[in-house]
């Protein structure tokens, strides 16, 4: 008996449901691209490079007297608890 190959038990591979149910492939290919597309959202909220670029620059941005020390001190607070959601969104992961 022959293994599926492991883009046919991930992806969008075609199995012998989709030869006796033809109408469904559309719909297995929409799900396909909306995990795809919640993989990438997920991704990108979750990137903690990211967010420690945006503090760089903010803190860049503060020291060239660009903003104030109350936009700083706002944005910073929101920066650090994006950062720490980050934290346990992989923690509970």
């Amino acid at each position: 008996m022959e293994k599926k190959s492991e883009s046919q038990s991930k992806g969008m591979g075609i199995g012998l449901l989709d030869l006796v149910f033809p109408f469904l492939i559309p719909v297995k290919g929409i799900v396909w691209m909306s995990q795809k597309l919640k993989e990438q959202a997920e991704s990108e909220i979750t990137d903690r490079s990211r967010v420690q670029e945006e503090l760089l620059n903010l803190q860049m941005r503060f020291e060239m007297d660009e903003i104030t020390e109350e936009e700083y001190a706002k944005e910073e607070t929101e920066l650090l608890e994006r950062l720490e959601a980050i934290r346990k969104y992989e923690e509970d992961k």
